[in-house]
């Protein structure tokens, strides 16, 4: 222990404890930090930290795991890197900051030399294990950071529970080893000291670094949850909990006291970015309550995610996912046969593309795709569509988005359709999805229409 004056922070064992993540934003800087530190010393079942990559740090680690960078760009890099961690260390006390800057440098020399085996022979292994530098870095500081304001923080290895397989780049976690490893080694010390550790990185059985893929550190926060069985699962980003919209889109979204599982679920399925979909899936097996908030304004609150809420209306929100591709596929042979969507989504299957909507007619089927990376046009490949032209007619159409209205009885309320779709009866509408959930309306707009549909909708259904 480096820092002096640690208080005990030590935690009550007959209480479940709160595991607090923090995303690159609330971790970006001192002050950050120091804001963030506050946090979990304010409430005492604050026993396990998940942090991610200090902001900025993320995107230059994705730069290095690419091939073919040349040898001064990967030099500048790690300086810019160097940077970002040094301006937190600079102000802890100078023992402290000589010591923290000693394990920075030498997991930059480390870092330094992946990036140029990179460079020379790409692999998806190593990429992987450039892409983990950023969680290595955040959390010994903050553990640092903790210490300095009395609190007896450590640091600790997440890969020395969270196992994987060898899928790197998304990485499947071995929930049972997860929570007998979280048993054994990790609730132990929970017991007498605030740790410190890294969402998105895992280990798999070979002792090779992996990453859990988007997503990944909010999901290895309710991982590490569940597993030990926390009674709260705290999500610390940069806004004050989930809106009921997008409030970039309009000035009018206001955010949400309260929410349950499902009702999250659909909002993060369908474009809301505050949480990723996989998150909710820990929380909800093991029923943790999951809170969302800013950690610039705690003192704001934010949104509590539970099982059961006092209120359910019928509209909650208006999530918008943007770049998606819709693909139709016409052939009178689906008129009275059976097989042809099997054959169709056997080719589908076989690139590995996971379909979002569906609509069907006698002779035609609609399909929606999602592309998390931003490249939707990729993701339907000439090949892909020459395969499914041996079968059927092929259209392909691309600037569109996706917009859902979220809430409850949407498939057995009266006169939904009418409210929405009156309101944007000036908008010409690509696919409608309705009936197969109680919890969303879908339906496809052109993307330069986007914005408006979501902005007067919300007008409509939220003005009280």
């Amino acid at each position: 222990m480096l820092q002096n004056e640690s208080s005990q922070h030590v935690s009550d064992q007959n209480q479940p404890i709160t595991v607090a993540k923090f995303g690159g934003t609330s971790v970006a800087d001192y002050e950050a930090m120091m804001r963030c530190a506050q946090i979990i010393k304010n409430d005492s079942r604050n026993r396990l930290v998940v942090v991610s990559a200090s902001a900025g740090v993320t995107n230059y680690l994705v730069r290095l795991s690419q091939k073919n960078i040349a040898n001064d760009e990967q030099t500048k890099i790690i300086a810019n890197i160097r940077a970002i961690q040094v301006n937190i260390t600079q102000h802890l006390s100078t023992e402290v900051e000589q010591h923290l800057n000693d394990e920075i440098d030498t997991l930059l020399a480390q870092l330094a030399e992946q990036a140029l085996n990179q460079s020379l022979q790409y692999s998806v292994k190593q990429a992987d294990a450039i892409l983990a530098f950023g969680e290595q870095f955040s959390s010994r500081i903050f553990a640092q950071v903790l210490l300095s304001i009395g609190i007896d923080g450590a640091y600790f290895s997440v890969q020395q529970v969270m196992k994987t397989n060898s899928l790197y780049g998304k990485a499947v976690v071995d929930i049972e080893q997860l929570k007998s490893a979280c048993n054994d080694i990790l609730a132990p010390k929970l017991t007498k000291q605030v740790l410190v550790t890294q969402g998105f990185i895992g280990q798999d059985g070979l002792g090779e670094t992996t990453t859990l893929g988007r997503g990944g550190s909010d999901y290895s926060a309710a991982l590490l949850a569940e597993a030990l069985n926390a009674g709260n699962l705290s999500i610390w980003t940069d806004v004050v909990g989930i809106f009921t919209t997008d409030p970039r889109i309009t000035d009018q979204a206001r955010a949400i006291k309260e929410i349950s599982f499902g009702e999250a679920a659909e909002m993060a399925t369908f474009g809301a970015k505050i949480l990723h979909p996989a998150t909710l899936i820990p929380a909800m097996r093991q029923n943790i309550p999951v809170f969302v908030g800013s950690s610039k304004e705690p003192e704001k609150g934010g949104t509590q995610i539970k099982q059961k809420v006092d209120s359910n209306p019928t509209y909650r929100s208006i999530a918008l996912r943007r770049e998606q591709t819709l693909v139709t596929v016409k052939s009178p042979a689906m008129l009275h046969a059976s097989g042809f969507l099997a054959q169709v989504f056997s080719i589908l299957a076989k690139h590995e593309l996971s379909v979002d909507l569906i609509t069907t007619s006698e002779i035609s089927v609609a399909l929606t795709f999602d592309s998390p990376s931003g490249s939707t046009q990729a993701l339907i490949t000439s090949t892909v569509v020459a395969e499914l032209e041996q079968l059927c007619e092929v259209t392909v159409e691309h600037g569109l988005s996706l917009v859902a209205v979220i809430g409850n009885g949407l498939n057995c309320a009266k006169g939904i359709g009418q409210s929405i779709f009156q309101t944007i009866n000036d908008v010409n509408i690509r696919l409608i999805c309705h009936g197969a959930s109680a919890n969303n309306l879908c339906f496809l707009v052109d993307e330069k229409d986007a914005n408006k549909v979501v902005e007067k909708l919300h007008h409509e259904l939220f003005s009280f």
